[in-house]
C-alpha cells in the first residue's frame, strides 16, 4: 500500500529546520511544543528514519531530515497554491477579453485553455470583434484585456508583436491576375485603408468584390478564387495562401499587435495572469507561414 505523507508534520518540520527548534516551530505554527514533536515523531516512524538530532539545548536536522525538508517546500507550496485559486476571492469571477477575428487563432485557443487550468474558478467571456468597436468598449470599461491590431503604438498599450501585411488568395488561383483587382474585406477592418492607398500609389485599378461582416464570407470568396484579402503572415486563413512576391502587387505596411490591460475592477490577480499568458504566448509565436 502507499504510504501518504502528512503535510501538517511536514509543515513542522518544515519550520523547525528553518526556526533552528521545535519551541520556535511550535510558536509560529501556533501549537504545542507536544503536539509537534509528535508529529515529527509520526513522520520518522512513518519513513524509518531519523530526522531531527536532538541535544539537551539545541535540536538540528539530520541529513535525511534535510533531504525530506527539500520536498516539503515544494509539496506545501502545491498545497497552498491550490487552496488560494481554489477558495480565494481573487481567484474567481468574470474576466472579460476581446479579440479582433482575424487574430483569434492561432494563440488565443491554448491560452484559454491554460488559464481555464489555473484559475478554473473564473469564468472567461471572449468577445471578437473589430479592432475600433473593441477600443471603444475598452475606454468604456467592459473589457478586461484586449488585443487590436493597429497602424502604431499607443502609449497606453503593449505591443506584442509587429507583423507584415500580406497578399491573401485561393491556392493556385488567378485572381491576382485581373483587373480591375477584386478585393474582399470587412468594413470595419483596418487593413483595407491601407491597402487600397497601396493599390492606387502603385496605379492598379482596384474594386470591392465583397465588403461584408462576415468574416466567413470574406474567406469562402477568397478561397473561391473571387477576390484578394489581406491579413498577417501569422494568421492566414487554413483555406488559402500567401501570394509570392513575383504577383506584382505593391508591398504592404507593418502591422501592430497591441494589448490594453485594464487597471480598474476586481480580478487583478486574474487580469494579470490572462495578460502574462498571451503575452508569452507572442514571444514564442511560431515562424511565419511560408509564400506560396
Amino acid at each position: 500500500m502507499n504510504r501518504v505523507l502528512d503535510l501538517a508534520s511536514l509543515r513542522s518540520l518544515v519550520a523547525i529546520a528553518e526556526l533552528g527548534g521545535v519551541t520556535k516551530a511550535a510558536n509560529a505554527l501556533n501549537l504545542t511544543q507536544s503536539a509537534v514533536s509528535m508529529q515529527i515523531k509520526r513522520l520518522e516512524e512513518a519513513l524509518d528514519l531519523k530526522l531531527l538530532h536532538r541535544a539537551a539545548r539545541s535540536v538540528t536536522v539530520t541529513p535525511e531530515g534535510d533531504q525530506l525538508v527539500g520536498y516539503a517546500r515544494k509539496m506545501l507550496e502545491l498545497n497552498d497554491e491550490a487552496l488560494r485559486r481554489l477558495t480565494t476571492s481573487e481567484f474567481e469571477g468574470t474576466l472579460t477579453l476581446g479579440v479582433p477575428h482575424d487574430i483569434v487563432y492561432p494563440h488565443i485557443p491554448q491560452v484559454l485553455k491554460r488559464f481555464d487550468a489555473e484559475f478554473p474558478r473564473v469564468k472567461v467571456d471572449l468577445e471578437s470583434s473589430s479592432t475600433l468597436k473593441l477600443i471603444a468598449a475598452f475606454e468604456e470599461g467592459k473589457f478586461d484585456v484586449i488585443l487590436t491590431t493597429g497602424l502604431n503604438q499607443p502609449p497606453e498599450c503593449e505591443t506584442l508583436l509587429t507583423s507584415q501585411m500580406r497578399w491573401i488568395g485561393a491556392p493556385n488561383g488567378q485572381a491576382w491576375n485581373r483587373r480591375p483587382l477584386r478585393l474582399a474585406f470587412e468594413p470595419e477592418c483596418i487593413f483595407r485603408g491601407p491597402t487600397t492607398d497601396a493599390l492606387d500609389k502603385a496605379g492598379i485599378p482596384w474594386e470591392f468584390a465583397v465588403l461584408s461582416s462576415s468574416s466567413r464570407t470574406v474567406e469562402a470568396t477568397v478561397s473561391a478564387d473571387l477576390a484578394l484579402h489581406v491579413a498577417l503572415s501569422e494568421t492566414v486563413m487554413p483555406s488559402c495562401s500567401v501570394l509570392p512576391d513575383s504577383c506584382g502587387l505593391p508591398e504592404l505596411i507593418p502591422i501592430y499587435i497591441n494589448m490594453y490591460v485594464s487597471q480598474r475592477g476586481p480580478n487583478a490577480v486574474a487580469r494579470n495572469h490572462m495578460a502574462d499568458l498571451i503575452r508569452k504566448a507572442y514571444h514564442t509565436a511560431a515562424k511565419p507561414m511560408r509564400a506560396a
